[in-house]
């Protein structure tokens, strides 16, 4: 038996960078365990496992592994999924158009395919679940984890800044501001610290984040570094679940009661991995009713997977 993927570098328009992920084509008839071996033997951040949808009304099931676990969702494998199947033309017989909708534990996932004339170049997608708040998190806890000092996190009270918090579009994540994009920079993460600290239950990791020091007309709004090594990611290049959320929340710390927030994200650069996410977050009378993140794919391989 071969099982057929292809493999994409999500959020970006350069080959070599941006996130990898590696999508399984016809995953019908395996199970979670050696799913979740093949994940792990591909070893990028995730890896996609695309089946028959339940309902006919939408484009396929899709299961997301990263090399430890399991996600109910996840930024970039939907972008590069959808990315990948629009390349392709079709799926199970159906011709894909510019919109896919993919079930997933967290929800139905609508996402969007970006096209241009030669053909599709990334997607959008729109979050399976409300934004939420959760729990603070500790100044010390962050520090501890991403190998900083307390006092360079950013705390409520100066402009922008918050404490650090949990907060989720399907998957939850911490955030917490750094004072610059200096200290997210040298950042280093204490997979001791996030084993004692942040357990996979409470979230799978933290995302560290500034606005971004650029002046120039192409430069992001926000610098940001995601660690998740509880989940087998010791850093991710470009994590579309946080980003997302984190639009969510910079919306839903904006004193203004409507909005339609916009900003660019710059991820992965330390890890020679650049990427740049679009997110967007729509507020209406106080609260957050819709997020969105996107960008650009390049396809970079496809084989087959012999399982004889």
């Amino acid at each position: 038996m071969a099982l057929t993927y292809v493999t994409v570098d999500v959020f970006t328009d350069i080959r070599f960078g941006g996130n990898q992920l590696s999508v399984v084509l016809e995953a019908s008839g395996l199970d979670t365990e050696l799913i979740q071996s093949i994940a792990a033997e591909f070893s990028y951040a995730e890896t996609t496992f695309v089946l028959p949808p339940a309902d006919p009304a939408n484009t396929a099931e899709v299961r997301i592994f990263t090399p430890k676990a399991e996600l109910p969702f996840a930024g970039h494998p939907n972008v590069g999924t959808a990315f990948a199947l629009a390349r392709l033309g079709e799926v199970f017989g159906k011709p894909v158009g510019d919109t896919v909708q993919f079930e997933e534990k967290a929800g139905l996932v609508p996402v969007e395919i970006q096209r241009s004339e030669s053909g599709p170049t990334g997607a959008r997608l729109t979050s399976p679940q409300a934004f939420t708040l959760g729990d603070p998190v500790r100044a010390e806890v962050v520090a501890a984890c991403c190998g900083i000092e307390p006092g360079e996190i950013a705390v409520a009270g100066a402009p922008g800044a918050h404490e650090p918090t949990i907060a989720s579009c399907g998957v939850p994540f911490v955030f917490a501001c750094a004072t610059s994009p200096e200290v997210v920079a040298r950042a280093r993460p204490d997979t001791r610290a996030f084993a004692e600290h942040l357990p996979p239950s409470t979230a799978v990791g933290i995302e560290l984040y500034a606005p971004a020091a650029g002046s120039a007309p192409d430069a992001a709004d926000i610098t940001a570094r995601v660690f998740a090594p509880e989940f087998g990611v010791t850093e991710d290049a470009a994590t579309g679940s946080a980003n997302v959320a984190l639009a969510g929340l910079l919306a839903a710390l904006d004193t203004a009661g409507s909005t339609e927030l916009v900003t660019t994200i710059s991820q992965g650069v330390e890890m020679g991995r650049p990427s740049l996410l679009v997110a967007e977050a729509d507020k209406r009378d106080g609260t957050v009713t819709e997020t969105r993140i996107g960008g650009h794919c390049v396809p970079v391989m496809e084989g087959s997977l012999s399982l004889d």
